[in-house]
Order: C-alpha cells, then sequence, then structure tokens
C-alpha cells in the first residue's frame, strides 16, 4: 500500500490571500486513478533507484556584517537566528558555510591577518579581529547546530602590501615574490581558527578572480591562479599536515567556469591539489556550464558558493524567493553537491558595507527594535535544507511541464523529499509518481512545495 505524502508550502498566494513560508499542507493520500497513465495531463516522475551525487550540505556564510548585526541582538533573538539557521531538528540544519580571510566588503573596513609591509616571515599575524564578533558567531552556530559545520575560508584580497597595486580595494594583483607568504597565511588562518575550536573544510583561491571591484578585490588570470595552486598554496597546506583542507577553485560566476576549470584541470600537478570548482550566480545564469564541467571532470566536485539579491534589503519581495529556488533546483540537477548562500543576517539597510554595496539576506534585522525579520528567501532555502540531509544521494527527477521545476533526493535514512516550484501564473494540478506510487497534487501559481514520504 502506497504512502501519504507529507507536504509544506510557501506561495506568494493569490489563492489564500496571504503569502505562506513553509506551511504544512494535509497529506496527499496515493490516488492510483491518477498515475502515469491515468487521467492527470502532466506528470512528475520520481525514480530512486536511479542514484547521482551524494549531498554536503546547505549553508551561508558568516561575514562580519552579519556578526556586528547579530551581536547587537538581545541573546534571546540571537538564539532564535542560530535555531532558525542551524538546529537539525527545529530549524535549516545549516552544515556548509563560508567566511572571509582577511576583510570583504561585508566588513566594517579593509583589515588583513599580517599587517606589517615586508613581514615575509608572518610574525605579525593575528585573527584577534575575528575574535571580536565572528569567532563568537561561529562558535554559537557550532553549539546550535550540535556538530563541527564545513567551513570554507576565502579570501578577497590579500594585505595591500603583497599586491602590485599597494590596496586592498579596487583589484590590483598579488606580487610574484609574495606569492609564498600569502599561501601560509591560509595555512596561519586555518591553524588560527581550529586552535580556537573551529575547524576548516575548505579554502577557495579568491573571491571573484575576475572581478575588480571598487571593494576589497584581486585579479588571477587562469593561468595565474592555476599556478599559485600548483607551486605554492596546494604544497603549503599538504607541508603543513593540512591536506584534508580542500581547495575550491574560481569562486566565480558560471559565464566563465568551462575556461577556468579548463585551465586548472589541464594541468595534472595543479588538479591533484583541487577538490573542485566554485562558483556564483551574478550575470547570466548559465546552468548548462555546470553540467559541462562535471562531464567534462566528474571525478571533481561542484560548489555553489555565493549568491544574493543585490541593490538593498529587498524587504517582503516573493521574487527573491523565486530565484533561490530556481538556482538551487538547477545548480542540484546539474551534480552540484553543496549550496552556500551569502550573508545569514544584515540591518534594515542591507548592510553594514564598507562601500555602500548594500544586499538583500534571509533575515533583516532592526537593531535598535531588537527586531528579526525572516525574508522570502529564508522560506525558500528551507525547502531544501530541512527535507534533504547531508548525505542524501540525488535521484531521477523529470516533469512533462516546463512550469514545475523539481529535483528528487533520497535522504540517508530513506526518507524521499521533493521539490517543486511553480513559477508561472497559474495554478497547476499534476501527478505525483514516486517509484511508481502516484499521488494527486495541485500547485498554486508562483510558489514552492516539498513533499516527503
Amino acid at each position: 500500500m502506497s504512502e501519504v505524502l507529507n507536504w509544506v508550502l510557501s506561495a506568494r498566494d493569490a489563492r489564500h490571500g496571504q503569502e505562506l513560508r513553509l506551511t504544512p499542507q494535509s497529506p496527499l493520500p496515493p490516488n492510483p486513478e491518477r498515475g502515469a497513465h491515468g487521467v492527470a495531463p502532466i506528470r512528475l516522475w520520481v525514480d530512486t533507484t536511479r542514484r547521482f551525487q551524494r549531498l554536503e550540505g546547505f549553508g551561508g556564510a558568516f561575514t562580519e556584517a552579519a556578526a556586528t548585526t547579530w551581536l547587537k541582538l538581545s541573546e534571546a533573538q540571537q538564539q532564535r537566528l542560530l535555531r532558525e539557521y542551524f538546529d537539525p531538528v527545529e530549524g535549516h540544519g545549516y552544515l556548509m558555510c563560508r567566511v572571509h580571510m582577511n576583510s570583504c566588503d561585508f566588513a566594517l573596513g579593509n583589515y588583513a591577518h599580517a599587517e606589517e609591509p615586508g613581514d615575509f616571515g608572518l610574525a605579525s599575524f593575528t585573527i584577534d579581529r575575528d575574535r571580536e564578533a565572528l569567532l563568537p558567531m561561529i562558535k554559537a552556530a557550532q553549539t546550535a547546530a550540535g556538530r563541527a559545520l564545513k567551513l570554507l575560508v576565502s579570501p578577497w584580497s590579500p594585505p595591500a602590501w603583497m599586491k602590485d597595486s599597494g590596496r586592498m580595494n579596487d583589484g590590483g594583483r598579488l606580487k610574484p615574490e609574495c606569492a609564498a607568504a600569502w599561501a601560509q597565511c591560509y595555512v596561519k588562518f586555518i591553524q588560527a581558527y581550529e586552535a580556537e575550536g573551529v575547524p576548516v573544510w575548505g579554502v577557495s583561491v579568491q573571491n571573484e578572480p575576475e572581478a575588480r571591484q571598487r571593494w576589497d578585490s584581486c585579479l588571477y588570470s587562469a593561468e595565474e591562479e592555476r599556478d599559485f595552486v600548483r607551486d605554492h598554496l596546494g604544497p603549503a597546506l599538504h607541508a603543513a599536515g593540512l591536506a584534508r583542507v580542500r581547495i575550491v577553485v574560481w569562486d566565480h560566476n558560471r559565464d566563465a567556469m568551462v575556461e577556468r576549470a579548463s585551465v586548472m584541470y589541464g594541468d595534472p600537478e595543479a588538479a591533484k591539489h583541487v577538490w573542485g570548482t566554485g562558483f556564483h550566480w551574478y550575470v547570466e545564469d548559465h546552468f548548462e556550464h555546470v553540467q559541462l564541467v562535471h562531464d567534462a571532470w566528474p571525478d571533481k566536485q561542484l560548489l555553489f558558493t555565493e549568491g544574493c539579491q543585490e541593490g538593498g534589503p529587498h524587504w517582503g519581495r516573493w521574487e527573491l524567493a523565486e530565484r533561490y529556488a530556481r538556482s538551487i533546483v538547477n545548480d542540484l540537477n546539474r551534480w552540484t553537491v553543496g549550496w552556500i548562500d551569502w550573508n545569514l543576517l544584515l540591518d534594515e539597510q542591507g548592510g553594514p558595507n564598507h562601500v555602500g554595496n548594500f544586499c538583500s539576506a534571509p533575515f533583516l534585522a532592526v537593531p535598535d527594535e531588537d527586531g528579526l525579520h525572516a525574508q522570502s528567501s529564508f522560506a525558500a532555502l528551507g525547502h531544501f535544507a530541512r527535507f534533504i540531509q547531508p548525505g542524501a544521494q540525488r535521484v531521477l527527477a523529470a516533469a512533462t511541464r516546463e512550469a514545475l521545476e523539481c529535483t528528487a533526493f533520497v535522504n540517508p535514512d530513506g526518507r524521499v523529499a521533493v521539490v517543486v516550484l511553480n513559477r508561472s501564473d497559474h495554478d497547476i494540478a499534476f501527478s505525483l509518481a514516486i517509484d511508481g506510487a502516484p499521488h494527486t497534487a495541485d500547485l498554486p501559481a508562483h510558489s514552492i512545495a516539498t513533499y516527503w514520504r
């Protein structure tokens, strides 16, 4: 006898008169008459015997902006945020997270962990700045999660004295004579964090290496990134006993990821150090490029490392949820093993940001009122993170109508989760068959649903 399907719904919702967020719905009983050969004109088919990549997890980024905003909240609101994100039972169960090494635009200003010019031995290296806000938030998140997080460390810029421009902002390049010392900064950062009880899962070479930004940034050609990994970063991690720390390359948009992967993976000595390719969602979507990188180098992994809604906080906008859900579905269906959102928390302006590059986040805070407000992107992330567990394996899923965008996973405990997005202006009735057992479903216009059994 087929089991009932439980499901939750989030929707912009003209039908119910209000926006819904991760709202439980009445279970769907089996309906044999609406099966693959029944009367349902639209069908969604899931076959759990056909399996693909295993999931590392979902998560977001710890930034100085997020951490300082979090510290301004009351203890009750601080704990609420951590519970909503990291609790594996009551919250999203976040596991994969990112943190910046040295400053980024979502810091309170430029800073580096080795500020003293010419300090090639890194005697001045310190993470004291991180102890003010970042580390307290990360440690509290680990407590809420009840487990160590998979933390990806990403630099936006080397210290100014290591660059040919002499500045952390506005691009510039790493001086060749500073490459060895810069590689040692990664080693020292990992060692310092782990001494604080915060293990490091991986590092990326450089955030957005093709972008000359007015904030913290550094330019690498594909060949420069390859050579730095091959000749400096990879060997430095190995020599320090940190070969377990994964190296993620590119860490920029999908548009050029095929070209960059070709250069990196075309050099066997560089490629042997690299775990996989990281990518962002800014500019055009190019989901097909994610698939191409997998097809060309199936032994290398794919990780979404950053995405957010740019240009301010976007309070209460449903469009954020659809952008997130569409990206996650399409990335997962093209062999991506983890998906990391950008800032976990921002203030009511979409900051702080030391160059005014304000953005949205799944939670926005109004510290003066001790207010903490979930945005639609938080619900969208929850449709995946709350129901697809680390270690889950993607399975075959396909719909007969393009308006239904879907992905499906089998969790380590055997539970099946199917996420379906309807971005159209019309309600869609369809048959959802899991391993041949059909159920009748009805998805409102502009909505996201997760079905599980």
